[in-house]
């Protein structure tokens, strides 16, 4: 059993950034490649970031590329999504999630959820 608690949102305005955090416990995940995904009301969770076990390769949305970091601390069993110049459209319940599959586009890919954070944008 592994349980994912995020951290670190809040309400900011348009321009600024906001440094999420999910940190396991359980079970370590350093095995695992994990990601960040994000949704609001009425829409299907939307894929944001990824990260491999080992930190080797990222992946991201095409909406927040050059804009979000994800990176992670194995020793700390941590996985961090750094956002910068935030936008309204990035108002969202962020979500980390361990990543069992092997696309990591794909929400049906990770099986282990944390309960999510609310990241507020103003304008």
């Amino acid at each position: 059993q592994v349980q994912l608690v995020e951290s670190g949102g809040g309400l900011v305005q348009a321009g600024g950034s906001l440094r999420l955090s999910c940190a396991a416990s359980g079970r370590t995940i350093y095995t695992y490649a994990m990601g960040w995904f994000r949704q609001v009301p009425g829409k299907e969770r939307e894929f944001v970031a990824a990260i491999s076990w080992n930190s080797a390769s990222t992946y991201y949305a095409d909406s927040v590329k050059g804009r979000f970091t994800i990176s992670r601390d194995n020793a700390k069993n941590t996985v961090y999504l750094q956002m910068n110049s935030l936008k309204p459209a990035d108002t969202a319940v962020y979500y980390c999630a361990r990543r069992t599959g092997r696309n990591s586009y794909s929400s049906r890919e990770y099986d282990y959820w944390g309960q999510g954070t609310q990241v507020t944008v103003s304008s």
